[in-house]
């Protein structure tokens, strides 16, 4: 197993990618401060993800000539670049199951669409820091323990399967624990106060339904966390790779969020592709020291799921919900 740090980027690229990171996190607070609270358009989000998508393949562009350039191959370019765009469509493609939620948690507490924007951003820095500890985090235990891959496997498996099972149910967060426990621990106030997180009332000063929210948001990044870390190592082991495509997933996270959230209902059949993608990914790691499945067939698996569901959603009607989960 390569070293925790051992990539084919150069440093250079290494800054280049942070400063593209607080330039764009700087960009969407400045773009957040001077339009102030608002409802985020259809054609405004569809905007700025086709913005985020065109970074993303830029800095693909600029990862495959920097390979190229130290190591003098374009076989290893192509390479890296190909694995670079595999996980960051599989880290796309698994956000869309952390959309479906996060539009749960604003439906469930009535957010105004005006709120919904700030909150997303700053879920989007937890994300980043989050997802970069997990990602230093899981690269050291694999490299200490090549056995955890075939934990991490099974882990996918798992989770692919009961995403399938619980794809056709309707959700409720009654009775979501982390809830129950916010409730108990935060006196919480029945109406917002704007865009702040906490209020007074009759002298106490207390949670508002936005914090909340924002608690809820964060957690719920920890448990996809747990999902699409896993699921990136099995197409790369190199730290840079696994942290750009994950990074680069996540800013465009917001835009996405609006977009889809706009016709959440005509793809109702994704959560099934999504159970199926991370079924073979976690195949794919369980079986990647008796059959390596190239990084090519893995993202024309990935595409033509995605593709398959999508075609299918928009042929069908939803089925009712079965149930509560």
């Amino acid at each position: 197993m390569d070293s925790l740090f051992t990539t084919v980027a150069p440093t250079w690229l290494w800054v280049t990618f942070v400063a593209i990171v607080v330039v764009a996190l700087f960009v969407d607070f400045a773009v957040l401060r001077t339009q102030g609270a608002h409802a985020v358009t259809v054609p405004e989000a569809l905007r700025w993800s086709v913005v985020w998508v065109v970074v993303s393949l830029a800095f693909n562009a600029l990862f495959w000539w920097a390979v190229k350039d130290t190591t003098g191959s374009a076989a290893m370019a192509n390479e890296k670049s190909l694995e670079f765009l595999t996980g960051y469509l599989i880290e796309k493609s698994l956000a869309v199951d952390n959309i479906f939620v996060f539009l749960m948690v604003f439906t469930y507490f009535a957010v105004p669409p005006a709120f919904q924007k700030r909150v997303l951003m700053i879920g989007i820095i937890g994300a980043i820091v989050l997802r970069t500890v997990m990602i230093l985090l899981g690269g050291w235990l694999l490299q200490q323990f090549h056995w955890v891959l075939y934990l991490f496997g099974a882990f996918l498996v798992l989770t692919g399967l009961k995403m399938w099972w619980a794809a056709g149910q309707a959700q409720s967060l009654e009775g979501n624990p982390a809830l129950k426990l916010l409730r108990r621990v935060l006196p919480v106030s029945q109406s917002y106060d704007g865009e702040k997180f906490w209020t007074v009332e009759r002298g106490r000063r207390i949670a508002t339904p936005l914090f909340m929210v924002i608690c809820l948001v964060g957690l719920t990044d920890v448990i996809f966390a747990v999902d699409s870390i896993p699921a990136i190592y099995a197409i790369t082991n190199d730290p840079f790779i696994v942290l750009t495509s994950n990074v680069f997933a996540i800013l465009g996270l917001r835009a996405m969020y609006f977009l889809l959230a706009a016709v959440a209902a005509r793809f109702h059949l994704l959560s099934y592709g999504l159970a199926v993608i991370l079924v073979f990914i976690g195949s794919k790691m369980m079986l990647i020291d008796v059959v390596k499945i190239p990084v090519l067939v893995s993202l024309g698996v990935v595409v033509g799921i995605l593709a398959v569901t999508m075609a299918l959603s928009l042929r069908t009607a939803p089925a009712a919900p079965s149930g509560k989960r």
